[in-house]
């Protein structure tokens, strides 16, 4: 069977997670995806990366 094809990245997204938010966590996130034009999968990423900053600052 061959490959799907598709649009070739650098960065496959593989790991899929569900989350549960509360409506204020909603919010924010809807604010932020309409106010930078990105996707809720991409702010979600994006807000993931900001923790990096409070690894080891405990």
């Amino acid at each position: 069977m061959p490959k799907k094809l598709g649009r070739p990245t650098d960065n496959p997204k593989g790991k899929p997670i569900h989350v549960r938010l509360d409506k204020k966590s909603d919010d924010i996130l809807n604010k932020y995806c309409d106010e930078y034009k990105v996707s809720r999968a991409e702010g979600i990423r994006r807000g993931i990366c900001k923790l990096e900053n409070d690894l080891g600052n405990k």
